[in-house]
């Protein structure tokens, strides 16, 4: 039986999110998932194999659900059987570029930091198909252009990078890079009219593996999807949002999940805490929770409640509590705190830009105290 649904990425954050979603639609009602999973490692990580071996062996993994939500704690795992073929791209490419020909409906990827990065050597050679690209969007460009010559139906891309404009900004690198080789008119507007390429947010707390397949999850999860004209979709499911308004799902997580996390490091390294201490460690001492809190209550809500959105910002803030106050996860301030120079301009800055705009009268004196030492 042929696969639907193509994923780069072997990582434990897409067994936890993507496949769990496509697993636990089916076993709902399997007329709310398109269909099975065919996941393609990218990488020469051992880490990576292992996994692409246990899948091939097992065909089906653990997820953990382990945390907060209500004021009830939560624990159970779900046995996911979404996917059924795990490739590999230098050692599969001949049967990958096959698939991509004839099955596949829609490809969603993980590719980490790095997954956007262009490569030289990745030339329009390359478009014969006897190698492998290094890149995964000289990969695409190849996949998508032997899809396009076999005639086809355009594709939906669902990108699960955390970039902002993801699918935007997938679909102009794959398309600069088919420019660079000198593609045929045709080609690219297969790319930028016929195929579909979403925009979407992420988010939950995968925090640690289950070997060698598997992933111990948080309950919380979410993924926005931005409303697109044809695009198809992996499943149904109840922790994925439509939106005509992804910028209001990124600027909730930053400004209250990301902004909380990076303010209880800074917190942190004024107090010179312990290397060990947790997210956890920190919601239970009143010096680093009052602080977090008053700048939640004083500095950040204003600002939804000056956009009209202060229910909205309240409920998600009462979420992101439960996920911080997560008893299971082992989630240091230490590492949190890594380039927190720029994670403070980053998650800081636009809510205090956004009280200037908003011509609010509120001193944000810890928010941009913060900034001063950036």
């Amino acid at each position: 039986m042929s696969n639907p649904i193509l994923q780069f990425g072997t990582s434990r954050f897409l067994q936890a999110h993507v496949d769990f979603f496509v697993a636990d639609a089916a076993r709902r009602d399997p007329a709310k998932a398109l269909g099975k999973i065919t996941v393609v490692q990218t990488t020469s990580s051992a880490d990576s194999r292992a996994r692409v071996d246990a899948l091939r062996a097992a065909g089906r993994y653990p997820v953990r659900i382990r945390g907060r939500r209500r004021d009830e704690t939560v624990d159970t795992t779900v046995e996911c059987d979404s996917i059924t073929e795990a490739l590999h791209a230098n050692e599969d490419w001949p049967l990958l570029i096959e698939r991509v020909k004839r099955d596949v409906k829609v490809i969603v990827s993980n590719t980490a930091d790095a997954g956007y990065a262009l490569f030289d050597e990745d030339s329009a050679d390359l478009l014969d198909g006897q190698r492998t690209p290094r890149g995964f969007a000289a990969k695409l460009a190849v996949l998508l252009h032997a899809r396009f010559q076999a005639g086809a139906a355009p594709i939906t891309l669902l990108p699960c990078e955390l970039v902002s404009r993801n699918g935007d900004t997938l679909r102009d690198l794959v398309v600069g890079v088919a420019r660079g080789w000198q593609v045929d008119d045709a080609f690219i507007g297969y790319l930028t009219k016929d195929c579909v390429w979403v925009n979407s947010l992420v988010d939950r707390i995968v925090s640690e593996p289950i070997e060698p397949v598997g992933a111990i999850a948080e309950p919380y999860a979410l993924w926005a999807i931005e409303r697109k004209a044809g695009m198809t979709l992996p499943c149904e499911h109840e922790d994925i949002v439509i939106t005509d308004d992804l910028a209001h799902y990124e600027r909730l997580k930053l400004l209250m999940l990301n902004l909380g996390h990076t303010m209880l490091a800074e917190i942190w390294r004024a107090r010179e805490g312990s290397p060990d201490m947790t997210v956890l460690d920190a919601m239970r001492d009143p010096a680093f929770r009052d602080p977090l809190e008053a700048v939640w209550r004083d500095e950040v809500l204003p600002v939804f409640t000056a956009l009209g959105q202060r229910e909205v910002a309240t409920d998600y803030l009462a979420s992101v509590r439960d996920r911080f106050e997560n008893p299971f996860l082992v989630h240091r301030l230490a590492d949190i705190a890594r380039n927190h120079d720029e994670k403070k301009v980053r998650r800081f800055q636009p809510v205090i830009d956004l009280a200037r705009e908003l011509k609010l009268d509120i001193e944000q004196k810890r928010l941009r105290g913060a900034l001063k030492t950036a």
